[in-house]
């Protein structure tokens, strides 16, 4: 008995395992082709990924967003509810972290408030913009899966207008080749760095997601929460009879998926980035839900997809500068692992 129980737990490891390795084993065959000099890129790409100390950190922040991206998607996803619009909701708790980082007075404030309060003002617009989504299907029955892909066009274009316009949050105009994008956001805004090393850039950002995923792991698997989200995601219907607020717990999925989102947003800004430019989200909310499909529901799982993908990127955009090989090597993994654990799970189903 304990043995089954063990290959029930085990083989769907073992096939996730192999379709990574598969996708790896395809993107090394890609940059052998776009490669002049193979060895040369796979320098470069190792390089950028634990190279340093400055890599090593870099790639950490960067799975920072891809965790809680992660985490926010597999909690709406307890509930059946697919939320794939943390793109937009990651721009807008970039444009609140960045608009009360610079106008909202917190400068001066004590306990490390100059810093959190931006933190807290990008994960509730990230709630706020998931949050119509969810009132949407929740009252209209609306699709949300339609509904938050739409608002991430909105919210990516809110990002552009914000920078474009001078009485939002562009920096003042000093000449006509001025970019579009806000100042810099005060120091005591910035988030503080996790290690004395001042090659590092590694924030406390990570301390924060590995705090919140421990939180989000007992809601989902002790709390009372956790269970009625189960239980609305296996039958909605049954839910409903026995007694559960369907509706309501699932407007709440969503606001706390996109908090997170929001959250990442706001800790881009100001971790590494520090000031607001359009295009700052640079894919990571669609690169966080491909983090959290690969955790096949697992908080755990969110945590190790995201350092994957994380040191992945730094890993690609350094073979990019150095070894002329596109960056985009690194996109079409992602996209091959997602492809090759959906077969791993249809063959898991069939088996079952």
């Amino acid at each position: 008995m304990i043995q089954a129980s063990l290959k029930t737990k085990l083989y769907p490891l073992a096939l996730t395992l192999a379709a990574v390795l598969a996708a790896i084993l395809v993107g090394l065959i890609l940059v052998a082709f776009f490669a002049k000099d193979f060895g040369g890129a796979i320098s470069a790409f190792m390089d950028g990924m634990v190279g340093s100390t400055y890599a090593i950190g870099a790639s950490l922040n960067r799975a920072v967003s891809l965790m809680l991206v992660g985490m926010g998607f597999v909690f709406a996803n307890r509930a059946n509810l697919v939320n794939v619009g943390a793109e937009g909701q990651l721009a807008l708790g970039g444009i609140f972290a960045t608009a009360v980082a610079l106008y909202g007075g917190v400068t001066g404030l004590p306990l490390g408030l100059a810093w959190i309060l931006p933190l807290l003002a990008g994960s509730v617009a990230g709630a706020g913009w998931s949050g119509i989504a969810g009132y949407l299907k929740v009252r209209r029955g609306t699709n949300e899966v339609i509904s938050t892909l739409l608002l991430v066009f909105i919210g990516l274009l809110l990002v552009y207008w914000s920078v474009q316009s001078d009485v939002l949050l562009r920096k003042p105009r000093t000449d006509s080749a001025t970019l579009p994008e806000s100042a810099s956001i005060p120091d005591p805004t910035i988030l503080p760095s996790l290690t004395s090393n001042p090659e590092s850039p590694l924030h406390i950002g990570l301390v924060i997601a590995l705090v919140l995923a421990v939180i989000v792991w007992i809601l989902l698997n002790k709390a009372e929460i956790g269970v009625r989200l189960r239980a609305i995601g296996l039958n909605e219907t049954a839910a409903r009879r026995a007694g559960i607020v369907a509706g309501r717990d699932m407007f709440i999925a969503m606001l706390v998926s996109g908090a997170f989102s929001g959250l990442a947003g706001a800790i881009m800004i100001t971790g590494e980035q520090q000031y607001l430019t359009a295009g700052f989200t640079s894919g990571y909310g669609f690169d966080g839900l491909v983090a959290g499909l690969l955790a096949r529901d697992s908080i755990p799982g969110v945590l190790l997809a995201a350092i994957f993908f994380g040191f992945l990127r730094s890993g690609g955009l350094s073979m990019e500068m150095s070894s002329g090989v596109p960056s985009a090597v690194v996109f079409i993994i992602q996209g091959l692992v997602v492809v090759f654990i959906a077969g791993a799970s249809r063959f898991l189903d069939k088996k079952g």
